[in-house]
């Protein structure tokens, strides 16, 4: 599971690929800074079970801290998009293939309008922010639209000939992007297209794709730099249909870079934190992070926690669960203490784990064992956030 930092050029997408995951990526005020895709690991919090079963415990894959779990999420960042990128634009070609197995898409938007539509400097508040996710939305569509519609008539004629359901041959084209064929089931109930494939029309096949689109790349907005923007920009991106989460990555950064100097406690997602030690810091550096503070209490905090968490728990609607090889220690076979946390699609089911674990347990799965109630479960049972499961499988 992946997810696609992506927005123009200059709005703090690197800053914010950085605060995320503390991974090094180039961060400079010019388009095209970021040219090939940074890729690190941001991570999600959820409640360690191990208070539960008055054990302590011992993770491998997500460490626990004060009995939170930090669940680790694969991050990219990718090269800033311009307009016409579908066209090959800028670093058009290159920005599109490398969002194609992103699940969730975080827009950086620069909500203080300091930016102009190709990602160069503006006075600030002279750029409208709500124009960058339209033109996101745009080249995104256009993107895909060219994937789905070359040589489309060859499409039909084979759905006709062979019998085959159009929207399997559609989820074939595109399964290079991650989209199932669920998913163009979804997205052709909602466009209600004419009943025969054969008479759609080019309006049809785009917006066919913009609902596919839609399902399959969900987008929110991080409408940064929140601690210089009118409450007019952020106004007008809240009113666009999504998700919209004021951030500032640059003051998440340089928290997350103090907390790892051990100048100040911060949990990130927290809406304040602790100096340290004061006397290590200049006159000027603690001002700027009491500004950074007074910022916190406004918008709740920097808002890249809760981007992150976002996207994966509401957007992708993902839950986590814990299996064990031994449901009474919690124990994997080395004896660690629920050693795993697996992020699941919500309404997973016993079964789907097994296979997440590894193919061989899927194909020879018996049944499961709900450590929590010690209950056996069968192959359909549908898993529940915090669960903790052991899979019983042929040897």
């Amino acid at each position: 599971m992946e997810l696609g930092i992506v927005g123009k050029p200059n709005v703090g997408k690197s800053t914010f690929f950085s605060a995320a995951t503390l991974a090094k990526a180039e961060i400079a005020a010019y388009p095209f800074t970021t040219i090939n895709p940074n890729r690190g690991v941001a991570y999600v919090r959820a409640k360690c079970p191990h208070p539960d079963f008055n054990v302590k415990c011992s993770p491998k894959n997500a460490k626990c801290v004060k009995g939170t779990r930090y669940v680790p999420v694969e991050a990219i960042d990718v090269a800033g998009l311009v307009p016409d990128a579908h066209k090959g634009k800028g670093l058009g070609n290159k920005f599109l293939d490398d969002l194609r197995q992103a699940s969730a898409l975080i827009h950086i938007v620069d909500a203080s309008g300091g930016t102009d539509l190709e990602g160069n400097p503006c006075e600030v508040g002279t750029h409208d922010p709500a124009e960058d996710v339209r033109f996101l939305e745009k080249e995104l569509t256009f993107w895909m639209k060219g994937i789905l519609a070359k040589g489309w008539e060859k499409v039909a004629r084979q759905a006709d000939s062979e019998k085959t359901k159009i929207e399997t041959l559609l989820a074939d084209r595109l399964t290079g992007l991650g989209i199932t064929e669920h998913e163009v089931k979804l997205a052709m109930r909602d466009c209600k297209l004419p009943e025969n494939f054969k008479e759609w029309n080019e309006e049809d096949l785009f917006s066919l794709t913009n609902s596919i689109r839609e399902i399959g790349k969900p987008i929110i907005i991080a409408a940064n730099k929140c601690d210089i923007a009118s409450k007019e920009n952020l106004g007008k991106l809240k009113k666009l249909d999504y998700t919209v989460i004021p951030t500032s990555a640059e003051s998440e950064l340089a928290l997350r870079r103090a907390a790892k100097s051990g100048l100040i406690d911060y949990d990130p997602g927290s809406d304040d934190f602790k100096i340290l030690h004061r006397e290590k810091l200049t006159e000027k550096q603690v001002h700027g992070l009491e500004f950074i503070r007074e910022k916190m209490k406004e918008f709740g905090g920097t808002g890249i926690q809760a981007c992150i968490e976002t996207a994966v728990f509401k957007v992708l609607d993902l839950i986590v669960v814990y299996p064990v090889e031994d449901e009474n220690k919690l124990t994997d076979k080395d004896g660690n203490i629920l050693p795993d946390a697996y992020l699941m699609k919500k309404g997973s089911t016993a079964l789907e784990l097994a296979y997440k674990i590894h193919t061989d347990i899927g194909k020879n799965f018996i049944r499961a064992i709900d450590a929590k109630t010690k209950r056996v479960i069968g192959a359909e049972h549908v898993l529940n956030d915090g669960d903790v499961i052991k899979i019983v499988a042929k040897v």
